[in-house]
């Protein structure tokens, strides 16, 4: 199953638009979006700051260097199109 990870703040309209805005791709695809605070954890708070909404691919236990950021800030639908395509599997 292909695996997203959005990390975001739970006061964060960025991150509330970039969650609907990858509502459509469910039309297309099949894939797990994991959600994340990044409030809940310092670690993820030094590492994010105010650069949230991110998506990453994977999922939040992957190692970092696994894990290729897709876009932050405003949905890239090209880039996440694109990247969600390479992972389906082939008809």
């Amino acid at each position: 199953m292909i695996q997203l990870t959005l990390y975001g703040r739970a006061y964060c309209h960025l991150c509330d638009d970039m969650k609907v805005a990858l509502e459509p791709f469910r039309r297309d695809f099949s894939f797990v979006l994991h959600e994340v605070d990044v409030d809940s954890d310092p670690t993820l708070e030094d590492r994010f700051g105010e650069l949230v909404p991110v998506l990453l691919t994977g999922t939040p236990q992957a190692p970092r260097e696994a894990a290729r950021e897709l876009c932050h800030y405003f949905l890239d639908g090209p880039a996440v199109q694109a990247w969600l395509a390479a992972q389906a599997p082939a008809d």
